[in-house]
C-alpha cells in the first residue's frame, strides 16, 4: 500500500515543484471591495487558490454528510442496545430452563 501511495504522491509532488519553479513571477492580487493589495509569486497565488477551493469543498461535503453520520451513530446505539437485550433475554432463558443448551450469539464488529 505504501508503494501505491508513493507512486501517486511522487509524480504530483514533482509536478508541483516544476510548476512553482516555472511560475516565480510576482503578481499583484487586489481584493475588490477592500483597499488591500497583495504582491506574491504566481505559483503561490495559484496553489493557495486550489487549497482554498479544496478546503471549501471538503467543508461542504462534511456538512452535507452530517445527517448520514448522525443516522449511523443512532443505528449503532440501537444495535448495541438490542444486543444487550438479547444477551439478557438469553441469560434469563438459560436460568429458567437449565436443561437447554446455551445459545451464543457472536457480537457484530
Amino acid at each position: 500500500m505504501r508503494l501505491v501511495h508513493w507512486f501517486v504522491t511522487a509524480p504530483i509532488a514533482l509536478l508541483l515543484v516544476i510548476f512553482a519553479v516555472s511560475n516565480r513571477d510576482s503578481v499583484m492580487v487586489e481584493f475588490w471591495p477592500l483597499p488591500a493589495a497583495l504582491v506574491a509569486p504566481l505559483y503561490l497565488v495559484v496553489l493557495l487558490s486550489l487549497l482554498a477551493g479544496f478546503l471549501i469543498g471538503a467543508l461542504a461535503a462534511w456538512i452535507t454528510g452530517g445527517r448520514r453520520r448522525r443516522e449511523a451513530r443512532l443505528r449503532a446505539r440501537r444495535i448495541e442496545a438490542l444486543e444487550r437485550e438479547l444477551a439478557a433475554t438469553q441469560a434469563r432463558l438459560a436460568a429458567t430452563n437449565p436443561a437447554a443448551p446455551p445459545t451464543v450469539v457472536a457480537p457484530r464488529n
